[in-house]
């Protein structure tokens, strides 16, 4: 198998994808597969803020935060077919049976966050943005590296309606969840 999503051709399912060699991270869209590239410092600072201030809020709520690597194997609402795996960089999940195997979320994650690098701002904002949205997330954020500004993407009547967040980033899907953006600059900048 090669290690360039480009230069594979055939449609690929959950099972081919367990078979691969797990030193390179891929992700499987619609049965097309696309290496990942790694994180830099700043998105891993980004990243572990978050994560860090989610999981203190869901600390005995029945919600349970993850982070990448972390397969989420989605499912569009007009398909049931297993050829999308993506590894989003923080996911909430309140219904537990959805990962009742331990290896992975099988099904829609209530909230899904993603943080812009170079190499996934197309696949992030438009190809990720529909697949999460067909598959029916709630709350999809998409942090912006350069300003940490958040486009927090709220599901109603199947359409993502899109609020900005440039200071307080409220959350539908986890009500009495705020983050103040400008403490975790200041946190990521020391």
């Amino acid at each position: 198998m090669s290690n360039l999503a480009y230069e594979l051709e055939e449609m690929y399912t959950y099972a081919d994808y367990l078979s691969w060699d797990t030193s390179i991270r891929y992700e499987l869209l619609d049965g097309v597969a696309y290496a990942m590239a790694g994180a830099t410092a700043l998105h891993q600072g980004i990243s572990m803020e978050l994560m860090v201030l989610i999981y203190e809020f869901l600390k005995g709520k029945p919600c349970k935060v993850l982070a990448a690597p972390f397969d989420v194997r989605l499912f569009s609402k007009d398909d049931n077919t297993d050829t999308t795996v993506v590894q989003p960089d923080i996911l909430v999940v309140c219904d537990k049976s959805k990962l009742s195997d331990g290896k992975a979320c099988k099904g829609t994650p209530d909230l899904v966050v993603e943080i812009l690098s170079e190499s996934s701002v197309i696949m992030d904002r438009n190809v990720k943005f529909e697949k999460y949205r067909e598959a029916g997330v709630k709350e999809y954020w998409i942090v912006n590296t350069e300003n940490l500004d958040v486009l927090v993407n709220h599901l109603v009547n199947g359409q993502y309606v899109s609020t900005v967040y440039k200071e307080n980033l409220l959350s539908s899907v986890l009500p009495g969840f705020a983050i103040g953006l400008n403490t975790i600059r200041a946190n990521i900048t020391t």
